[in-house]
């Protein structure tokens, strides 16, 4: 049996991400059932687990970079044989990672709260001081700092609720002495006595039966830093003065009917805002202040967490155009997720008195690299799954995705080879779900709009994935790029500044100049001949680029014709495809 960690490490934070992801796997659907409060849409569950697995994928991601050729003999007792003591992330590498990890995946309340955690945590375990953080001290001031911070974050607390459960943790441990797993087990022992009070701090819940959906996840996020400390899972959590696993559903009326009263966050008894809004805003604090104040005015369920430019906004809203208006007057929103909650809702059934919405036959959910290209995939009927340049989405991004398309069969374009195994992953969890998916193995973009334009939902369901798969397989694809650092290439050696030319996934050509380098590539690409010529601008190509190349299509290959989108912040200065 592996060593646990006695100290708080990079490797301690490795495993409780891990554990943590499993513990909210396992519990998902239950705390979906529960979740009355602020909202019943039953989803808790679902978005606590995307917001810790998007931090356990950056604390990965951390690892992957320290990564050594070191065999099992050099590795220390007890840890993974591809790494070495010396090659491990510090322990500041590996909160800061999930801190952020959790910022850019926080989803909904409860998990935007949770990203507000883990912050308050980094902040203490990551401090620059000669003070050492690592033992259960330093376990002790980080979860003072997680609680208080998040309270912080929430424009108007409110009790009962995952704050109430994150301050017993952190009060549990205030005399608590001992190694971390002494303190991990106070605080789980504080949480899971304050979950089960909650029904009688919050009137929904005590209507419902059912303790606070958000508390119960963290209970769940707490036992998983018990066992990575001690090597064994603490007991099931308190549920309530009696014990009620009640579904969200039409079987259960005093769950459907319960409205929260007018206080703090609660939506009022007309049913609240319609919408839930949700980004990621690069904004100054200075501008952030003046945001809360008026998404406060707006609607409520604010929760605004963050820090140092970056910040993830959560508000539910009536007017969701003018929440993101907000955010553009306050910054750079970007990855806005807008949820009606009369339509949106496809993890329960009658929620809230709601008859189940119908599931259509068949829906297309697809990878898109930038905003325009999400909005051309959008108009051409698919769900799409946004990926921001160096933060690939997770499989339950992509499984989410699958929900929220609420269809029978789902054709998934993950358009980047290096989504493979992450798609098939989601691809199989959707189907363990009773829905029919094909995953067609796109690489880039262009492939799946070559794919999107045969799709016909009319066909049989096996004739279209086929006609959608030879549609994409006969498209080469390439994408023009700048070079960040001198690599060797198929091409030759590359310097950091110099354009990049890749097709199928390899370097072809390597110049100064985007127009030239852009224009040699599609050359090469044409002269293996084609009928159509796909051109998807980023925002940093330069603006004659398209003239251009659609003029030397124009006038040296005949019959060929050429199409040109804006893809928005894609990351390559251009995608091209030839079919």
């Amino acid at each position: 049996m592996p060593q646990v960690p006695q100290t708080l490490d990079a490797l301690a934070v490795r495993t409780w991400c891990g554990l943590a992801l499993e513990a909210l796997g396992r519990a998902r659907e239950e705390i979906d059932a529960i979740n009355v409060y602020p909202v019943a849409d039953g989803d808790t569950g679902t978005n606590l687990y995307l917001t810790v697995e998007s931090a356990a994928a950056a604390v990965e991601a951390v690892f992957a970079g320290y990564e050594t050729v070191a065999g099992p003999s050099e590795a220390g007792a007890g840890h993974d044989a591809a790494f070495t003591r010396a090659g491990w992330p510090t322990l500041a590498d590996a909160v800061r990672a999930m801190a952020h990890g959790a910022l850019i995946g926080a989803r909904g309340n409860s998990g935007t709260i949770l990203a507000q955690l883990l912050r308050g945590m980094a902040q203490v375990l990551a401090a620059d001081s000669e003070t050492a953080h690592a033992d259960g001290q330093g376990l002790r001031l980080a979860l003072r700092q997680a609680a208080d911070s998040a309270r912080q974050a929430v424009a108007h607390p409110v009790e009962g609720t995952v704050l109430t459960v994150a301050s017993a943790a952190a009060d549990a441990v205030t005399g608590a002495e001992g190694d971390c797993g002494t303190v991990a087990r106070a605080a789980y022992e504080g949480a899971r006595a304050a979950l089960a009070a909650t029904p009688g701090q919050l009137a929904v819940l005590e209507r419902a039966g059912v303790v606070d959906a958000g508390g119960r996840g963290l209970v769940a996020v707490l036992a998983a830093l018990v066992e990575t400390f001690t090597g064994e899972a603490p007991g099931a959590p308190l549920m309530a003065p009696v014990e009620v696993h009640a579904r969200v559903d039409a079987s259960v009326p005093h769950v459907a009917d319960a409205h929260p009263e007018v206080c703090g966050d609660g939506p009022p008894d007309d049913g609240g805002p319609a919408f839930e809004v949700i980004y990621l805003l690069e904004a100054e604090d200075a501008a952030v202040a003046r945001l809360r104040d008026r998404l406060d005015g707006l609607g409520d369920s604010l929760v605004v967490v963050g820090g140092d430019g970056l910040w993830n906004v959560h508000v539910h809203v009536d007017d969701a155009g003018a929440a993101v208006e907000a955010g553009v007057e306050a910054g750079r929103p970007y990855r806005i997720r807008i949820t009606h909650f009369g339509l949106e809702d496809v993890h329960t059934a009658g929620a809230a008195g709601r008859p189940p919405r119908e599931r259509a036959q068949r829906a297309v959910v697809a990878v898109v690299p930038g905003e325009g290209l999400a909005g051309l995939y959008t108009e051409a009927g698919a769900t799409t799954v946004l990926a921001r340049p160096g933060e690939p989405p997770a499989s339950g991004e992509l499984v989410e995705a699958v929900r929220r398309a609420h269809a029978r069969e789902v054709v998934l374009l993950p358009n980047d080879a290096d989504l493979r195994h992450t798609a098939a992953a989601a691809a199989e969890q959707a189907r363990a779900e009773g829905v029919r998916v094909a995953l067609i193995p796109t690489r880039s973009a262009v492939q799946g709009i070559a794919a999107l334009a045969v799709h016909e939902p009319e066909r049989r369901f096996d004739e279209d994935v086929v006609a959608m798969t030879s549609a994409a397989g006969a498209t080469r694809y390439a994408e023009v790029a700048v070079a960040e650092r001198q690599s060797w290439t198929m091409a030759g050696i590359c310097q950091a500044g110099d354009v990049l030319g890749l097709i199928d996934g390899d370097v072809a050509v390597i110049g100064s100049n985007i127009t030239d380098t852009a224009e040699a590539v599609l050359d090469r690409m044409l002269a293996a001949g084609g009928e159509m010529v796909t051109l998807v601008l980023g925002d940093e190509a330069p603006d004659a680029i398209a003239a251009h190349l659609e003029s030397r299509v124009r006038e040296s290959y005949l019959a060929v014709d050429t199409v040109v989108y804006r893809g928005g912040r894609q990351g390559a200065l251009l995608l091209i495809g030839v079919e």
